[in-house]
């Protein structure tokens, strides 16, 4: 008979084996707020300044004044949580407020918030979908989006990453296997690779079959798009895409927090049946309030989605330039590849030490032989934070033999 102390034994066991295979991942320890520059501590309490390029900071929001003041003013005004689920007594009129701003910024008809953007995928799919209906997931979809369609009875297909022609097979075989309602869910931005999501092409075959279209937008909502409305508007079917998801914890201010943006009919049975929404307190007043503000900034401007824009193209340039192997892509996603996990681990310590802060992705995250240093691009970083975090990435790639 095993015993807990076995248990425990066992998974000491597994960690030393993700240890020796390089995959470990360690958490870096921040003291400031995020932004272009922060300070790192040390395990040895070694303080260090640096450049940060790996945070989903897109726009710079995440400690914007306006944004921090809005935060302030909704702890003064609706207090600092609710202590209960939206149904009970955990709606507030920000709330309100936030879900009508984000369809009216969207293009839906309704928005219903969750406390993560992996809740809101995650309760998506099981109250919307029987088992007549069938979903059709791109094979590279995020882990969130993967759990959800497990959790729902409806049959699963899985086409080849923006695959348009292995996405009409799917479609062709659901309908010839009997499924009632389709459902094509694909992200929006593919957060490894920068891929972006061909919906134009999507809302085609969609229509085609007599399919619903559904896109999870966490890398696009706020500076996709040429007012940042998010992938539906840089691929010209705004308003045409029937559930779209998204997070509030990225461009939108950094914080936490997802919605899920539909037709009526949609929104209005997801605060009926799901379960994370049912099961959940209420998205925190100063996150709902800073999230108004942020939605403010982006519909009075497009300043800082035109300065990602740029700093993305120069960025790009210059890396390649370096002679470093990247995937192609106009999303401030940029994927350094450097395929081994060992050795993404050892780029990434390295430029640590010349004071860029980035972080090696590796295998469970990306599939095996495919790791990288995931740079991200921020509408608060300067040219000169560029230049320098080139520079930086060509004296220790060439150290390490990964550039000429």
């Amino acid at each position: 008979m095993t015993t807990s102390q076995d248990f425990h034994h066992h998974l000491g066991q597994e960690l030393q084996a993700i240890r020796d295979s390089g995959l470990y991942k360690a958490e870096r320890v921040i003291a400031t707020p995020q932004g272009a520059h922060i300070r790192t501590v040390a395990a040895d309490g070694t303080v260090r300044e640096v450049l940060n390029m790996c945070a989903n900071n897109y726009l710079g929001l995440s400690s914007h004044p306006q944004v921090v003041e809005a935060a302030h003013q909704a702890l003064r005004t609706h207090g600092y949580g609710l202590s209960s689920v939206r149904f009970i007594c955990g709606t507030q009129d920000l709330h309100k407020t936030l879900e009508a701003r984000l369809s009216r910024f969207l293009g839906t008809e309704d928005t219903i918030l969750y406390a993560a953007a992996f809740d809101a995928n995650g309760g998506l799919f099981e109250p919307l979908l029987g088992e007549t209906d069938a979903v059709i997931s791109d094979e590279l979809n995020h882990a969130s989006i993967i759990d959800g369609i497990r959790l729902c009875k409806a049959r699963r297909y899985r086409y080849k990453h923006n695959d348009m022609a292995d996405l009409e097979r799917c479609l062709q075989q659901a309908g010839a296997e009997g499924a009632r309602y389709k459902l094509v869910f694909t992200d929006g931005v593919f957060s490894m690779d920068g891929t972006v999501a061909q919906l134009d092409a999507m809302r085609s075959i969609c229509d085609a079959h007599g399919a619903l279209l559904g896109v999870d937008e966490c890398h696009a909502t706020g500076f996709m798009g040429a007012t940042g409305r998010g992938t539906h508007e840089h691929r010209g079917v705004f308003g045409r895409v029937d559930i779209i998801t998204g997070t509030l914890g990225k461009a939108l201010g950094g914080a936490s927090g997802g919605f899920t943006s539909a037709r009526r009919e949609v929104v209005e049975l997801l605060r009926q049946r799901s379960r994370p929404y049912l099961f959940s307190n209420t998205v925190a007043p100063v996150i709902v309030g800073a999230s108004i503000a942020v939605l403010d900034l982006l519909e009075g401007s497009t300043a800082l989605r035109d300065k990602l824009a740029d700093n993305t193209r120069h960025f790009r340039k210059a890396i390649a330039a370096a002679g470093f192997d990247i995937k192609p892509g106009e999303h401030p996603i940029v994927p350094i590849m450097v395929f081994d996990a060992a050795r993404a681990q050892q780029l990434a310590a390295r430029l640590l030490e010349l004071g860029v802060y980035v972080v090696g992705f590796f295998f469970p995250v990306v599939p095996k032989g495919q790791a990288r240093i995931r740079v991200q691009l921020s509408a608060a970083h300067e040219r000169a934070d560029l230049d320098r975090a080139a520079a930086a990435f060509t004296q220790a790639g060439r150290e390490l033999g990964l550039v000429p």
